[in-house]
Parts: C-alpha cells; sequence; structure tokens
C-alpha cells in the first residue's frame, strides 16, 4: 500500500469521523475513497482528503441533509458553495423564527395567558354584499400556504382585469384546517365584474389551475385587523381564537368557511402596517 494511503479507521481517527459515517460518505458520492482493494474491498483514503472530510462533518454539525451537503460540495467555486450554504441556513433560521414564535404562543395558552393574548385583538362587524368571484382552490400544508396565497391571487387578479375588472377585496376561506398536518382545502377568491366573461375565461385559460367561478353570497363578518408580521403562522392563530372567542361571547355562530382578506399592498407594506382581517360568517 503507498504511504500515503491511509486505512480507513486510521483515515477517520485524523478526520473525526466514523467508519460509518466515512462508508456512508463514500455510497453518497460525498467523500469517496483514493482507492478500493478489489480483493478484500478496504476503502483506503489520501491524507489531503482529511480537510475535505472535516468539512462534510462541519456542515452535518449545522443539520444539514446529506443531498444539501452534496449541493455545497459539488459547487466548485469557493464563493457558488458560500452562498449555497448561506441559503441553506436563512431557511434554517426562518423555521427556528417560526419555531419560537409557535413556542411563545404555546407558552401562552398552556399557561392560561389566552385570554390576555386574545384580548389584544379589537373584533368588529361588517356586512358584505353578494359577490362574484373567481377562485382557485388548493390541498396545502401551511408551510406551502403563504407562496401559494401569493401565487393565486396574483393569477386571479390578473384574470379579473381581462373580465371587467376586479370590484372588491381579495380573501382565501378554508372549507378545513390548515396546518403541518391538515391541508384544508383552501380557496383564493378575487371578487370580478364581469361574470359571464370570467367563466368563459375560466373554461379556456384556467384548467391548468382548476379555476372556477361562482357567487359568493352576502355575509356578514366578524373580523379582527392585524398587521403584515401578525400574519405569520402561529400568531395569526391567536388572531382566529380571539374572533372565535369574541363570536361565541356575544352568542352568535360561524356560518361559513373562515378567510383571511387582504385588503393592502402587500409587497409595499411594513411588518407592523395592517394588512389582512382575520373574519368568521355569523349569524
Amino acid at each position: 500500500m503507498d504511504e500515503e494511503l491511509l486505512s480507513i479507521g486510521a483515515f477517520a481517527a485524523r478526520a473525526r469521523l466514523s467508519a460509518k459515517a466515512l462508508r456512508l460518505y463514500d455510497r453518497l458520492g460525498l467523500l469517496v475513497p483514493a482507492q478500493v482493494d478489489p480483493a478484500t474491498g478496504y476503502r483506503y483514503y489520501a491524507a489531503g482528503q482529511v480537510e475535505h472530510a472535516r468539512l462534510v462533518a462541519l456542515l452535518r454539525q449545522l443539520d444539514m441533509p446529506l443531498a444539501r451537503i452534496a449541493e455545497v460540495l459539488d459547487a466548485g467555486d469557493g464563493g457558488v458553495a458560500a452562498d449555497r450554504l448561506a441559503a441553506y441556513w436563512a431557511g434554517v433560521e426562518t423555521r427556528v423564527a417560526g419555531q419560537r414564535a409557535l413556542a411563545e404562543y404555546l407558552r401562552g395558552r398552556l399557561s392560561g395567558r389566552s385570554s390576555e393574548m386574545h384580548g389584544k385583538f379589537a373584533v368588529e362587524m361588517v356586512d358584505v354584499p353578494e359577490q362574484v368571484v373567481i377562485t382557485e382552490k388548493r390541498h396545502t400544508l401551511a408551510p406551502e400556504l403563504p407562496a401559494w396565497i401569493g401565487a393565486s391571487l396574483g393569477r386571479l387578479a390578473a384574470a379579473a382585469e381581462k373580465c371587467g375588472g376586479v370590484t372588491g377585496v381579495p380573501f382565501v376561506a378554508y372549507h378545513a384546517e390548515v396546518s403541518m398536518e391538515s391541508d384544508g382545502p383552501a380557496e383564493a377568491c378575487v371578487p370580478v365584474a364581469d361574470e359571464a366573461a370570467a367563466r368563459a375565461w375560466a373554461e379556456q385559460r384556467g384548467r391548468a389551475w382548476e379555476t372556477t367561478v361562482r357567487v359568493e353570497p352576502a355575509r356578514r363578518l366578524a373580523y379582527t385587523r392585524i398587521s403584515k408580521a401578525q400574519v405569520a403562522h402561529p400568531q395569526i392563530l391567536a388572531a382566529f381564537e380571539a374572533v372565535e372567542e369574541w363570536i361565541a361571547a356575544e352568542g352568535l355562530s360561524q356560518a361559513g368557511p373562515c378567510r383571511e382578506v387582504y385588503f393592502a399592498d402587500w409587497d409595499a407594506a411594513g411588518a407592523e402596517d395592517p394588512v389582512c382581517d382575520v373574519a368568521f360568517p355569523v349569524k
């Protein structure tokens, strides 16, 4: 054996990785031995592979999936590799921020502070007339919901402009719970002026997105207004619960799917700007 090569045991000790991990990384192409004995199948590694192995180990300490590690290692260019690492870590921080907010929300519920949290939301009533709406309905889980809402309302608004224009505030109705485990469905809705034109558009061009047109009946809504920051999960859960609690306290009952009514320019709004009404039809 060439003196520059190390057995898997010696290399594992130097790289601070287990032999089991090295075998896995070999199978995945993350760290291929410099030589494999054809007779015995023993793996041998070059001393120069130690830094590569340590990089893999460090990336694993970030809980980076092996497939993402492969993307970083395959970048070729150091700047591209750094950008891929930064993109992964930004996703981690977003997830952790959401988990932190959820933990705080759950602490409030478990400690009996729900009423205190709900008291921060002012609930009002509004009557909404009958509307013709062009819609998309989709089964989706909570992590994918924000991107779908933005994309679907954008598509529907563009369609409505070709059918006499948008005549009301866009909203998303929830026909069943959307969470980490439950996928709805949710329905994005944009009020449109010309019902016949909208139905023709949906028939000719809306099939890819399962676009439909329907009449949304007149509703009396109980709602609370929230900021852009509060739209994020799980903060928005407290708003829904506050409205539900108010409905029960007023002796009313729910009369249709709950909804989020998006009345502001989302992209132009700041974190504390009001952008959305969390609402329930009531009777």
